[in-house]
């Protein structure tokens, strides 16, 4: 008996599997079409593919409900409550302006209803003494006005200084529990301890916001698996990249705000360990968007400053991935003055490209690349899925008649809109943020990623690529080496003329208290790693830097440590220190991992020669010109293998272009790497 873990990706158009087994080592991935509104028929369908899902010890979800719910705004009906003369900051936002000139633009509404906003009486300083007790009389009257409104399926409550005490807004927690039984309720400190008023609450109200959703689907998550005996431990994917267990994720569901593609990045880093690359840029397209991140020196990007859209602030520690609507399933359209657009609309899995045949009538990025020959019809996904050539074709011929272009030539441009979609992207994590693209390898995964690799290495001057094993199924791999994770931050707000040493001190040990007890909550009681760190500025600035310090506790000798740091990392991040100047202290953060088992790295056979052998080849279409191309099988490629382009690899669900002016070479881990000829 096998006591197997498994990893399960849902997509917007994919459900990606993934089953390891700790006594073989060996691993096996496969895939089937999302089911929209019901996604957890999806993920039974492929869990059926296991000959005892009893035999599954472990699971690891990754999940897009919380950020669908967001993104497409179909979350609860939700009020929020506040201190008195404060109901109005999180429509007020910020002063800043996502068009400087554009004086259409409107500001983005909050995921409350302002009628839903609610004030109590009650004050705090920003020391935490009390200015104003709570009136237990008019929370119950607050109360009855949410009963009768009759649509409220959650509250959120933010003070003012709850970052500094917590206990008026536990106070009004414990209170609205008794008048509201039943209730979802979140409160602010609990998701976000910190300082500035709009987005605590901004990030406060979006909790709420999801927490009946996803509250929901994790109980029918587990009650289907119970009807099929799976009943062991079941993680769902954090943001931060950790896992935690579905009572965890009930409890502060918005740390699943990007649950699903934090898996590729976890893995990737992985590969960057194997492999030994300092610096990795990965694109992960899948059938409706594209998430890139980078790793930097060996580790991944993490942040706070994550927003909804513009101007709507999600606060809490997550990794910096980006999104944007460039999938597979992108809809290629003509705007008003007739100028040829590719998404952000996708065909997702119903009813998906032309040539899926399930009724899609508009050509997609997928559509294109099959009329050009970089996919094959008659492999995919392994040939499991039935291609439609002739209707995506026709479809491509459609569209190119109102441009005057030949349906390969519409195809042609609908890959290069893509492309350069996807290097705006890359752009966005690289130049904007002072990276030089020549100092990163691109990491391709996600079903439609390898296809793209060699293009958009051309575009965005990135000289090197990989292609890990199992690229269509990546995310899902990389949960296999997630931890259980914790990111815990309090606002302390201190400066370097009047530190007090003993209060940072406590401050650090209550947030490693509070951390290893959150593990051990969810069963992580060893293998304990704890990072900390201080976000500090100087005095008058704006925004904080991260300065890591991992002593085991602060003192007169090491307390300069911090200060000499600061000034080094300032100076490296915009070009200047300031010698002497007063710096300010903000938040202190608290990091514990909690190690598990991983798979181990599994090496494959060595080729005799270089030379692989094709099974194939067919003409393909590079940049409007036409080439014989030779065709390869993944699983022939051994260790040493050279690979000149033109050429495509196919696998099971992705194949990889090796543009004319590329080569391919295959390492010892059966990753791919692409680089100029």
């Amino acid at each position: 008996m096998s006591n197997y873990i498994s990893g399960i990706d849902v997509g917007g158009t994919f459900t990606d599997f993934v089953s390891f087994d700790p006594e073989t080592k060996e691993m096996k991935v496969w895939k089937n079409l999302t089911t929209p509104g019901h996604p957890i028929n999806g993920v039974l369908t492929g869990l059926s593919e296991f000959e005892n899902v009893e035999d599954i010890d472990q699971i690891r979800h990754g999940t897009t409900i919380a950020t669908n719910a967001i993104l497409e705004r179909k979350g609860a009906e939700i009020a929020y409550i506040t201190t008195k003369g404060f109901k109005d900051v999180p429509f007020i936002q910020r002063a800043n302006r996502k068009s400087h000139y554009d004086l259409s633009w409107i500001k983005p509404k909050p995921l409350v209803k302002r009628r839903n906003c609610f004030e109590i009486n009650e004050r705090l300083t920003h020391k935490g003494e009390t200015l104003a007790e709570i009136d237990v009389e008019e929370v119950k009257q607050v109360a009855e006005q949410i009963k009768e409104r009759g649509n409220i399926d959650a509250v959120a409550i933010s003070t003012l200084y709850s970052y500094v005490d917590p206990k008026h807004e536990e106070k009004l927690r414990s209170l609205l529990e008794e008048f509201l039984p039943g209730m979802p309720i979140s409160i602010s400190y609990d998701v976000l301890p910190k300082w500035k008023e709009y987005e605590r609450g901004s990030t406060v109200i979006a909790d709420a916001y999801i927490k009946p959703i996803v509250s929901s689907y994790l109980d029918q998550l587990s009650e289907r698996f119970q009807e099929k005996n799976i009943t062991k431990n079941v993680g769902i994917m954090k943001s931060n990249g950790g896992i935690m267990t579905l009572a965890a994720t009930k409890k502060a569901p918005i740390n699943t705000a990007v649950s699903g593609p934090t898996g590729g990045v976890v893995g990737a880093k992985r590969i960057a360990e194997q492999c030994n690359i300092d610096h990795l840029v990965t694109l992960d397209m899948g059938g409706t968007s594209t998430d890139v991140a980078i790793i930097k020196n060996g580790n991944e990007e993490l942040t706070t400053n994550f927003e909804i859209e513009w101007g709507i602030p999600i606060q809490v520690p997550m990794i910096d991935i980006r999104t944007i609507g460039a999938g597979g399933g992108s809809i290629a359209w003509i705007d008003n003055g007739g100028m040829l657009n590719v998404g952000p609309e996708s065909a997702g899995a119903d009813p998906g490209p032309v040539c899926y045949g399930r009724g899609g009538e508009n050509p997609t990025v997928t559509d294109a690349n099959l009329i050009l020959g970089r996919l094959s019809p008659d492999n995919f996904l392994g040939g499991s899925m039935k291609i439609d050539y002739d209707a995506a074709y026709q479809a491509l011929d459609r569209l190119g008649k109102k441009l005057n272009m030949s349906a390969e030539e519409t195809a042609d441009s609908i890959i290069k809109i893509a492309n350069n979609s996807m290097v705006g992207a890359l752009r966005m994590v690289l130049v904007e943020e002072g990276h030089d693209p020549r100092d990163f390898t691109l990491m391709n995964f996600g079903g439609a990623g390898p296809l793209h690799a060699s293009d958009l290495m051309e575009i965005a001057e990135i000289p090197r690529a990989v292609i890990p094993m199992h690229p269509g199924q990546f995310s899902a791999v990389g949960f296999m080496y997630s931890d259980a994770r914790v990111d815990l931050q309090r606002t302390v707000q201190m400066t370097s003329k009047k530190f007090d040493i003993a209060r940072a001190n406590e401050v650090f040990q209550q947030l490693k208290k509070a951390g290893l007890e959150d593990l051990s909550s969810q069963g992580y009681t060893d293998n304990y790693n704890i990072i900390t760190s201080i976000e500090m500025r100087y005095l008058g600035q704006n925004y904080e830097l991260d300065i890591p310090f991992n002593e085991e506790e602060i003192n007169e000798e090491n307390v300069q440590t911090i200060w000499n740091t600061f000034h080094s990392m300032h100076e490296d991040r915009f070009g200047f220190k300031i010698d002497g100047e007063v710096m300010e202290v903000v938040t202190f953060k608290v990091t514990i991992i909690s190690k598990t088992d991983k798979p181990a790295a599994k090496k494959i056979a060595r080729a005799n020669g270089s030379q692989a052998v094709p099974k194939d080849e067919r003409m393909v279409r590079f940049d409007q010109e036409s080439l014989m191309t030779t065709i390869y099988d993944r699983e022939t490629l051994l260790d040493g293998h050279e690979i000149v382009g033109p050429a495509i690899i196919e696998e099971n669900a992705s194949s990889t272009i090796v543009g004319p002016q590329h080569k391919l070479t295959v390492d010892s881990f059966g990753n791919m790497h692409i680089e100029k000829r």
